[in-house]
């Protein structure tokens, strides 16, 4: 039978291991590992195959709720593709668009996942004109006249 430290220490454990292999999913397990640590400690008289099945359970749950919940929308890339790709697109601005303040590009086929981006140019430039993608500056695209 374990010991509610036991729990303490796989879940302290694994959670540091999340640290060698970053993958952001072991985490999820030592999780539920301190969990189960802290309701064994609460209710000693739980029997092995209940912890077991209780970590089981609570390491699936946070995964789950991970990847439903906190996860959802955060990256729209598509697969395949990656920001090096849009250097160089050609685009419509949407709305214009002045140094330090930011303007919107529309593309004819999605670019990075979206049609439309917010943008930011060296130079004014007016709605209408066409521009071409020159980096990817976190989630704006800078842009340049044509």
């Amino acid at each position: 039978m374990f010991e509610w430290w036991h729990w303490i220490v796989l879940g302290i454990g694994l959670v540091l291991a999340e640290l060698a292999i970053p993958a952001f999913f072991v985490i999820w397990f030592g999780m539920g590992a301190l969990l189960v640590g802290c309701a064994v400690l609460l209710a000693p008289g739980l029997g092995t195959t209940a912890q077991v099945g209780l970590w089981v359970l609570a390491s699936l749950a946070m995964v789950v709720l991970w990847f439903r919940v906190f996860k959802r929308g955060e990256h729209k890339t598509r697969i395949g593709q990656s920001d090096g790709e849009a250097i160089g697109e050609i685009g419509l601005m949407a709305r214009a668009a002045k140094p330090f303040e930011r303007g919107r590009v529309r593309f004819q086929k999605p670019l990075l996942g979206s049609e439309e981006w917010e943008c930011v140019v060296d130079e004014p430039i007016a709605a209408g004109e066409r521009v071409r993608v020159v980096s990817v500056e976190g989630s704006f695209l800078k842009v340049s006249r044509v």
